[in-house]
């Protein structure tokens, strides 16, 4: 069985709450998730009932539903298994189930979006918008090397629309891949240093911006380099119509901090 590492806790929460940091990465999804008394997809699929039995419809079941689907659950397995846990758990919970698995397994019939035609998400007319929002992740993540990850939950009030990480390194400098849906840009924000400091931004999929305040926005595609020094205000992400996906390098210095002000206005994004 392949070796689960996780690292979301101590990305997260590694200095404010330690502890709660390692029995999540290294008991939790650690010794847990690696025990070999249950195979990965039965371990997957018992997390998903586990969550709808006890309510818990937010990002971390969709989370689930795409880990229960990357490890081998059926389209019929998992409507089975929600079907049958709707009569012990309620059957408000199996709808609220239903509405995320309904996307993650691309399920044709859907009524979200029918007729819709969007560029953002590339939906055109009689495709399901979450259909086609799907395929156009799955092609973004297809494009380039690095995973999405999951969702930004906690920096998710630092964001206008859903971003996501994935850590690629964090051993000796901090690197993360960060994915935006179309749309999603963070706020304006500065990265405090006593001495050295700031970020590096790597474009690895999509389309992007990055924008220091009083300058024009800087577009970003595969390839492209942004040095952000440390006391610079400044916001990055994705174009209107595209994923967009960068490493953020951290750059190591002294009493580093980020500091997040306000969000980006509508009219100067739309404007780009």
């Amino acid at each position: 069985m392949e070796k689960i590492v996780q690292t979301a806790g101590r990305d997260a929460l590694g200095k404010f709450a330690p502890a709660f940091a390692h029995y999540n990465d290294d008991v939790l999804f650690g010794e847990n998730w690696n025990d070999a008394g249950l195979d990965v997809k039965t371990r997957s699929l018992i997390t998903v009932v586990a969550l709808m039995a006890s309510g818990v419809t937010d990002s971390s079941l969709k989370f689930h539903l795409q880990n229960a689907k990357n490890h081998g659950v059926t389209q019929r397995e998992i409507a089975a298994a929600v079907t049958h846990v709707a009569f012990y758990a309620g059957w408000p919970k199996a709808w609220a189930v239903f509405n995320m698995a309904k996307d993650v397994w691309d399920v044709e019939g859907s009524t979200e979006g029918v007729g819709a035609s969007s560029a953002a998400d590339g939906a055109t007319e009689g495709v399901p918008a979450g259909a086609a929002a799907d395929d156009a992740r799955a092609r973004h993540e297809a494009s380039m090397p690095f995973p999405i990850g999951a969702p930004n939950d906690a920096f998710a009030q630092y964001f206008v629309g859903q971003s996501y990480l994935a850590p690629v390194s964090t051993d000796q400098v901090g690197v993360f891949n960060v994915t935006f849906e179309p749309g999603c840009r963070n706020n304006w924000h500065v990265h405090h240093a006593t001495e050295g400091g700031g970020q590096i931004l790597v474009c690895v999929a999509g389309r992007g911006y990055y924008q220091e305040w009083g300058k024009p926005a800087v577009e970003m595609r595969p390839g492209d380099v942004v040095n952000i020094p440390p006391e610079v205000k400044h916001w990055h992400g994705a174009a209107a119509d595209s994923w967009f996906s960068h490493l953020a390098i951290e750059v190591p210095g002294k009493s580093t901090s980020n500091e997040w002000l306000e969000p980006v206005a509508d009219k100067e994004y739309a404007a780009l």
